[in-house]
């Protein structure tokens, strides 16, 4: 039997992958969220920043990146520069100064198409889902293991699923957008 719930924890998760990465658009005031995503190289393999170090923002234009390894300074500090956020780190010791500047329009203009890209990953995501649900049902009718009516009310249900998570998609970058574009 398709589990409905599963369906929707499952676009749940896209959802709350894309609120991640709004997390990571900047909107000109410092905030954690903008560089714990980054890719660190480390030990070998890649590593988010959050797993070799600790940020925090002591003032609205400021972040600061204490790294816990002293021989991953400059890594870190490379990773930062080079995540495509616009970001000039400077080591000081153990410690990376992460100045957040002010944006440009164009800028701005930028990352909401950046948002749109996400928000755009995270409506295929739930499509994906809700083909897998269809997909399911369809069989499970085939299969003779359930009737047309329950395939119909099944099918209803996932697509009013789909519908509500789209939705969601679209009002939180409609909010993004707003964030962003907003001087």
């Amino acid at each position: 039997m398709t589990d409905i719930a599963d369906l929707k924890r499952r676009m749940d998760g896209g959802l709350k992958t894309l609120l991640n990465e709004f997390a990571g658009l900047r909107t000109g005031r410092a905030s954690a969220g903008m560089v714990e995503p980054v890719q660190v190289d480390a030990y070998g393999s890649m590593m988010t920043l959050n797993q070799v170090a600790n940020v925090s923002v002591p003032e609205p234009r400021m972040i600061i990146v204490n790294v816990w390894d002293k021989g991953l300074v400059k890594a870190v500090e490379k990773a930062i520069r080079e995540s495509g956020l616009g970001l000039n780190p400077a080591a000081d010791g153990q410690s990376i100064r992460v100045p957040v500047p002010e944006l440009s329009q164009d800028r701005r203009k930028e990352l909401a198409k950046v948002a749109s890209k996400y928000a755009e990953n995270a409506k295929v995501a739930v499509r994906n889902v809700r083909r897998d649900g269809m997909d399911s049902i369809k069989k499970q009718e085939k299969d003779g293991d359930i009737s047309e009516d329950e395939h119909r009310r099944l099918s209803d249900e996932i697509q009013k699923a789909t519908d509500d998570h789209i939705k969601k998609i679209d009002e939180a970058l409609v909010t993004k957008e707003k964030e962003i574009l907003s001087v």
